[in-house]
């Protein structure tokens, strides 16, 4: 299957399993949906399992996907300050 087909069904995913309880911004769909494709798309978008899978790939996750979990109030900057000296960044 087409890598952009793939790209394409799973945001459409991502957009339609989000709930009110559980709402992903489109930004933050946007950010990271590379880092889901490439470390979490074993889980369902919105999971508890794919929010662990992130935190557990956290050290890997792009920097625009981290700025707009930030953004967004997923991650405090306080946690990834904590994780970047953890990794002496």
């Amino acid at each position: 299957m087409n890598t952009t087909i793939v790209a394409v069904i799973t945001f459409a995913v991502l957009a339609a399993t989000a709930t009110q309880a559980s709402a992903v911004s489109r930004a933050v769909k946007m950010a990271c949906i590379g880092d889901y494709l490439s470390y979490c798309s074993t889980h369902s978008p919105g999971s508890p399992g794919v929010r662990k899978c992130f935190r557990t790939n956290g050290s890997k996750l792009s920097k625009t996907c981290v700025r707009a979990l930030v953004k967004a109030g997923m991650v405090s900057q306080t946690e990834v300050s904590r994780r970047a000296a953890k990794l002496g960044r």
